[in-house]
């Protein structure tokens, strides 16, 4: 009968202190938390990166005000508002400062391409974020993709076509990376997809450029300046990068 009591006794001490541990991290967490809400508040809202869209801009479509907690706010909201919102911002890193400061970096589009359809000028970045509507008149000033049709267009959103030609859309976002990376984008003069055995680029203002979908287009890339560092200032003509180690350069007219 002793050593029963004894085992009873020894049990109940055990479920005590394991109460006791628990209630202790329950109150070690209500703390934190009473801190968390009580302390570490918004005092200064710091934006960098942008060039197109002012701070303040930037500021009130973020959603941010001074007196929000840096810890309880939700840092993917914020970067949504900005994203749909602010159509030209590509990127947004979202970072805190103790013990008051909140720091939104963003990334901005600077090139951006233009697609013509049904009387409207759509303006893509090289990610394939529509980032504003123009009029058809106006695709002049930009370079031109075409031999797609994009699907339901708005300003915010990712440019869709039909699946048969996802292939092709995946090449042209890997061929506008690839420039952009490059630093030479802005040699671009147009895009066409309408061929689809062959893609095909009109750069900076002498050359068109043959490409094969889905190929290396940073390793292509590299081919091209190679083969252009070796012309004349003043040659033009049709520059076919199709085959993987071979270049072909046919003068123009």
């Amino acid at each position: 009968m002793a050593r029963r009591r004894n085992t009873n006794r020894r049990r109940r001490r055990g479920r005590f202190v394991f109460l006791y541990k628990l209630l202790s991290i329950l109150v070690i967490c209500g703390v934190i938390i009473a801190a968390l809400t009580l302390f570490f508040r918004v005092d200064s809202v710091e934006i960098e990166g942008n060039q197109r869209y002012t701070t303040e801009e930037i500021r009130k479509e973020s959603g941010v005000e001074v007196g929000d907690n840096l810890f309880l706010m939700n840092k993917y909201r914020i970067a949504g508002n900005l994203l749909s919102k602010l159509p030209y911002i590509e990127q947004v890193r979202i970072s805190r400062h103790l013990p008051d400061q909140l720091v939104i970096q963003v990334t901005e589009c600077t090139t951006v391409l233009a697609v013509t359809q049904s009387g409207s000028t759509w303006l893509v970045s090289p990610s394939g974020k529509i980032v504003a509507q123009a009029a058809a008149a106006d695709a002049s000033q930009y370079a031109v993709i075409d031999g797609v049709q994009m699907l339901s267009p708005s300003v915010g959103s990712s440019m869709a076509v039909e699946t048969a030609l996802s292939a092709r859309q995946e090449s042209l976002l890997s061929l506008l990376g690839a420039l952009e990376k490059d630093g030479i984008l802005d040699q671009v003069n147009a895009v066409h997809l309408g061929d689809a055995s062959i893609l095909t680029m009109d750069y900076a203002g002498r050359f068109t450029v043959e490409l094969a979908y889905g190929a290396d287009y940073a390793y292509k890339l590299q081919n091209l300046q190679a083969v252009i560092g070796k012309l004349e200032s003043n040659e033009t003509g049709t520059i076919s990068l199709r085959v993987d180690g071979k270049a072909n350069f046919i003068p123009g007219k």
